[in-house]
């Protein structure tokens, strides 16, 4: 199944980075679409809701979470909400994380076509596969701090070296 991605419409929803994992061909009648077999999409943005684990089948179990992103456009600070679901054994996934903490979401894009009452519906879900909790600047790359100099020296000690 190929799925069609505009850049601009990407840009606008704040997805940083877009990891393929097949070969991407180039439509030639549509300078700013690409097509892709498969993809799988990155974002950060601060963790503000945690739901609870929902069993909707005797083998199938999901799980929903928000990210909150705020980005800057023109002067103008915009605050957009994304909420992903993660399935089966990734449903425990949020619980390493606290409400409040940045992190970086991996997901994939799926969408599902159904009838309900004659009427053709469609319903797009960010499913999860992995968070990690972002470094924060002043941290990274910050060796442990040493001071060399935490023991005086002691005031009866005679140095008798000759150099």
């Amino acid at each position: 199944m190929n799925i069609i991605c505009a850049f601009r419409k990407v840009q606008y929803l704040s997805i940083q980075k877009e990891v393929f994992t097949k070969k991407a061909v180039i439509n030639p009648t549509f300078a700013n679409h690409i097509i892709y077999d498969k993809m799988s999409y990155e974002i950060t943005g601060k963790l503000i809701a945690k739901f609870d684990i929902v069993q909707r089948t005797e083998t199938f179990k999901t799980r929903e979470f928000v990210i909150e992103k705020t980005e800057d456009i023109n002067g103008r600070s915009i605050t957009n909400y994304a909420k992903f679901q993660c399935v089966q054994d990734k449903t425990a996934m949020p619980d390493r994380f606290n409400l409040g903490d940045e992190v970086k979401v991996m997901f994939n894009i799926k969408g599902t076509k159904w009838m309900k009452d004659g009427r053709e519906n469609y319903i797009t879900n960010l499913d999860a596969w992995r968070m990690e909790t972002l470094k924060l600047q002043g941290d990274a790359d910050m060796p442990a701090s040493s001071n060399y100099n935490d023991i005086p020296p002691a005031a009866d000690v005679v140095d008798d070296l000759p150099f």
